[in-house]
């Protein structure tokens, strides 16, 4: 095999660590949002609206580190 599939090669393989790795911590902290979110509307029902308001606010900033690692995957990829 001659060197440009080697770089290739690397490439991916850099893409799959890449999303892996970048996507365990934001899944983690996603499912003890969404847990912590949803005690917390089981003990103050009337504070729903407010906790919902503030989960989906937390949650779209976790999000954003996996956006990143799959925009530096595809940049890995097709670069």
């Amino acid at each position: 095999m001659d060197e440009i599939n080697y770089v290739k090669m690397a490439a991916y393989i850099g893409a799959a660590v890449a999303m892996g790795i970048g996507t365990i911590g934001p899944s983690i902290s996603q499912g003890l949002i969404g847990s912590k979110a949803v005690e917390s509307m089981g003990k103050y029902p009337e504070m729903s609206n407010k906790i919902r308001t503030s989960m989906m606010i937390a949650l779209g900033i976790v999000e954003t580190s996996s956006i990143y690692a799959f925009v530096v995957a595809m940049l890995l990829i097709f670069s």
